[in-house]
């Protein structure tokens, strides 16, 4: 059996057209290798990159060729880096709306959604996309309020804010009356501009449920030394922290550094509370009561 002819360079990364892939000599025989799928009718996708929402995006985008669509919902959600349920990040459909009187593609994987008026779009990784404070919008359906809100905490929180808030009471204005505007209009009651992560999110809301001052969420603190640094959940008033330990806290590196910073925090005058996924939060609560107390406060 002869040697299967390599793909130039960039068809070996990127999906492309079987018209691209003749006008650059490779045969029909050579298209129908194994190690390339068809994600769509004529176009090519290297099956290494199968798994890839990014790469079956761009094979998709290749295939449609009028102006008038975008990702949107759970897809445009994923590819903004939204926070979602395992039950939705898992599914392998692609959603796209369109709009100006055009059908969705006929596509298998393919969920279509039809709007009246053109959305408001942004070019994300060379993809168009629904801006990010529509796609929450249009998650309300499908998501509890709870992880509504974990969503909505990305869009305005640490590193980069993908919205502001003028953005998304915009977005929920144009979202109306559809189906999840109750839940919508419950959880951006509760959406914080400093959280960082879903389990930030949870911790805020369980600790304010309980009854306790609501904390301010990654708040700056400075230090006698006159460096700063952040506070997850910062009970200023009562120099009081909650700090969610993830994953990346049991490297080697970060761990080290997170022992400084919590012992210059403890010289500052500051109780340091830690959490990780395993902290039962009855315990917690107990702890947070405490110290609290301890600073002079006082449950209503």
């Amino acid at each position: 059996m002869s040697p299967r002819t390599p793909l130039p360079l960039d068809f070996a990364l990127a999906p492309f057209t079987t018209h691209d892939a003749r006008a650059r000599g490779l045969t029909v025989k050579r298209l129908r290798g194994s190690d390339l799928v068809i994600p769509v009718r004529g176009v090519r996708l290297p099956r290494a990159e199968e798994a890839s929402l990014t790469a079956r995006c761009h094979a998709l985008q290749l295939h449609v060729t009028h102006a008038d669509w975008a990702f949107s919902h759970v897809t445009a959600a994923a590819l903004w880096g939204l926070p979602l349920p395992w039950r939705l990040e898992s599914s392998t459909t692609l959603h796209v709306t369109v709009w100006g009187g055009k059908y969705p593609p006929r596509v298998r994987n393919v969920a279509g959604h039809r709007a009246v008026e053109a959305p408001p779009t942004r070019r994300h990784r060379a993809l168009r996309l629904v801006a990010a404070s529509d796609v929450w919008c249009q998650l309300s359906p499908v998501l509890l309020e709870l992880e509504l809100i974990e969503a909505g905490d990305r869009l305005l929180g640490r590193p980069a804010p993908l919205a502001t808030v003028d953005e998304i009471d915009e977005a929920i204005e144009r979202y109306g009356k559809r189906r999840g505007c109750r839940g919508l209009r419950a959880a951006r009651e509760h959406l914080d501009v400093g959280s960082e992560s879903p389990k930030e999110t949870e911790l805020r809301l369980r600790v304010i449920e309980a009854g306790f001052p609501e904390p301010e969420s990654n708040g700056v603190i400075e230090l006698r030394s006159g460096r700063s640094t952040h506070g997850d959940l910062v009970f200023r008033r009562w120099k009081v922290l909650l700090e969610y330990d993830g994953e990346h806290h049991r490297e080697d590196g970060q761990w080290a550094k997170d022992v400084d910073r919590l012992n210059e925090l403890a010289g500052n005058g500051w109780l340091v509370i830690r959490v990780n996924r395993h902290s039962d939060f009855e315990v917690i609560a107990r702890q947070l009561a405490d110290a609290l107390e301890l600073r002079g406060w006082a449950r209503a």
